[in-house]
């Protein structure tokens, strides 16, 4: 199974760490945020990492070159960031079959493992792992509603009045039936093409998608504070959030 990550991104929020390089290369715990993502991935079986880069690019693309681990690299060029839904359109030739995705701007340790069996098992069209969160935290995040059975029937991104307190977390995996729903989306509020509304098409279109409840921890490296929270955890090795 393929695995996309997605590391186009400037990281505004974290300067002036990403002054002079991507977010992705921030150092968390001795190496770069996307060695902790690339070194997940080929440990759940990736046997070809798809990297969406942009701003810097050239900073990843010299430092890992064309493999990792003996996983083979293609790099694809966001040149605009324009949400989550318009960087994954930037690998669709590269992608063939069911594929992980991870947002290169995350650290895990979590079960990522069961979202990608549950993938394999061809029950779901895509899974991915969802957070219980604070509510008042909640309208950060792409929010999911899901019925008894744990399948995804609603995700609204950002919301106000947020339906649940249960959220996306940085992992997916998907079928190739992403891409379509992908190119429907119009965009949102923000301007942006999000992938919460490519999967909200995929439910309205009659496809599965299941819900992993995250057991461990991540967090999303936004901000100065979150690096060091992560390295932190890491050291330490925590296993609740």
């Amino acid at each position: 199974m393929k695995a996309v990550v997605l590391a186009a991104g400037e990281g505004t929020r974290l300067r002036p760490l990403t002054e002079d390089k991507p977010k992705g290369m921030v150092e968390v715990d001795g190496k770069p945020i996307l060695t902790h993502c690339f070194e997940q991935l080929v440990e759940l079986g990736a046997d070809e990492l798809v990297v969406v880069v942009g701003y810097l690019k050239q900073n990843i693309i010299e430092h890992y070159g064309d493999e990792f681990e003996g996983v083979p690299i293609t790099y694809a060029h966001q040149r605009e960031q324009k949400g989550l839904a318009h960087a994954l359109l930037n690998v669709e030739e590269h992608i063939d079959d069911d594929f992980m995705l991870m947002l290169g701007d995350n650290i895990f340790q979590a079960n990522l493992e069961d979202v990608v069996r549950r993938q394999q098992e061809d029950r779901a069209d895509a899974a991915f792992l969802v957070e219980e969160v604070d509510w008042e935290d909640a309208s950060r995040y792409g929010v999911c509603d899901t019925n008894q059975y744990g399948e995804i029937t609603d995700v609204v991104e950002k919301p106000e009045e947020p339906p649940s307190n249960l959220v996306m977390t940085g992992f997916y995996t998907f079928s190739p039936a992403i891409f379509h729903a992908c190119h429907l989306v119009q965009p949102s509020n923000r301007g942006e093409y999000e992938i919460s509304e490519a999967i909200d098409l995929l439910i309205q279109s009659g496809r599965t998608i299941d819900a992993i409840g995250l057991e461990g921890w991540r967090i999303d490296v936004g901000y100065p504070e979150d690096r060091d929270e992560a390295e932190e955890r890491l050291q330490g090795k925590q296993v609740e959030a």
